[in-house]
């Protein structure tokens, strides 16, 4: 079958068409794919049909005809705005279309003149990439849809493009891809672990007179106020301190031990549901809050990366993120684009740095390691 697909891209039968008409191709044909890759940003994370309904204005729901859904083309003929109710629509959906263009262009200079299929394929991992650092940035996740599928295609792509890893054999190819995802996510995995277990958790010291306050859905401190969604990522996640005073909705409590986990919630010895607690009000000392490093889902993400890339590249992509994301974090607490509590959204640099592999990063390991 790997035959049948690499004589129909067979290269001697492309280049008698100039290049220059496939960078084209691959550019314009980017920006289609562009036009997709924002549907399936914003409804993915939502739960909606990537098929149904057609393209619509998210303000007034008007159905966009194919001649106003022209890549690039309509977004600044209209001026950023829905030709029916005028209201703004974000310049992220031009961006896209440009950058995932580029992406394309990218890819077809990078394996193009080797294998039109090649290209393509990089081009399919592109366009995964760029829908999960998006998804990544806005709502601080990667679908598990996206990193279970990847890792499938990738192993298919493996299997069918033997130049995905540089070699002939699909079975060494194939193998190759299936020890890309295994190292991506054992590797990544220790390190979501050595960073729990080594800044895992945040202490918060009060003074005299300051309060906590535990509502349904936000732990409020006097300067900072945190979301349970960011605090009890595992079951075993706890928030423990000794209360001075706790205060519920109907009775009090002094010098309390109390834990507090997604599930229960210990006061001393009385075991009380988390859900039947809507309101808590404590005075306390100190208070220590978990926190995450590195999410789960960046494990599968580089799994996924892996199946496409292999062994190799996961290493390359862990210390070039680390490279990469490490100080761009410091620089977000530093000028406030980000609060130390919350987790640094680190898929899009470990996308970034799978992009620098494709685009000549593969070389550079190859000058350094020979592997």
């Amino acid at each position: 079958m790997s035959m049948g697909i690499n004589a129909m891209f067979d290269r001697e039968t492309w280049s008698h068409v100039p290049p220059e008409f496939w960078a084209v191709v691959f550019f314009v044909f980017g920006s289609m794919v562009g036009s997709f890759l924002n549907v399936c940003i914003h409804r993915l994370p939502r739960g909606e049909s990537i098929v149904s309904p057609p393209s619509h204005c998210p303000h007034c729901g008007y159905s966009i005809p194919w001649q106003l859904n022209i890549p690039l083309v309509t977004w600044l003929w209209l001026q950023g705005k829905c030709a029916n109710c005028r209201a703004p629509i974000s310049i992220r959906y031009f961006l896209i279309e440009f950058l995932t263009a580029v992406m394309f262009l990218g890819c077809w200079f990078a394996a193009g003149r080797q294998s039109a299929v090649l290209a393509l394929v990089l081009c399919a991992l592109v366009s995964g990439l760029i829908v999960a650092s998006f998804i990544d940035i806005e709502h601080f996740i990667i679908p598990d849809g996206l990193n279970y599928g990847g890792m499938v295609v990738g192993l298919v792509c493996s299997l069918l493009v033997p130049s995905l890893h540089d070699t002939t054999s699909p079975l060494r190819s194939l193998w190759q891809g299936m020890l890309g995802i295994a190292v991506g996510a054992g590797l990544i995995y220790l390190v979501v672990r050595g960073g729990k277990l080594l800044f895992g958790q945040r202490l918060f010291e009060l003074k005299d007179g300051e309060r906590v306050v535990f509502t349904e859905t936000d732990m409020v401190l006097p300067e900072e106020q945190i979301a349970y969604g960011e605090i009890f990522y595992r079951k075993t996640d706890t928030v423990a301190f000794q209360a001075a005073t706790l205060e519920l909705s109907d009775r009090c409590y002094k010098n309390a031990t109390v834990r507090l986990t997604s599930s229960k919630l210990l006061i001393g010895e009385e075991e009380l549901k988390p859900e039947e607690v809507p309101y808590m009000e404590v005075t306390t000392a100190k208070i220590v809050v978990p926190r995450e490093v590195m999410g789960l889902g960046d494990v599968k993400f580089m799994a996924a990366i892996g199946a496409f890339l292999g062994w190799q590249a996961v290493i390359f992509c862990l210390g070039v993120s680390s490279l990469i994301g490490a100080p761009v974090g410091l620089a977000m607490v530093a000028f406030k684009q980000h609060e130390k509590s919350r987790p640094l959204q680190y898929g899009p640099f470990i996308a970034l740095a799978a992009i620098i592999w494709i685009f000549g990063g593969c070389q550079i390991w190859l000058k350094l390691f020979g592997l």
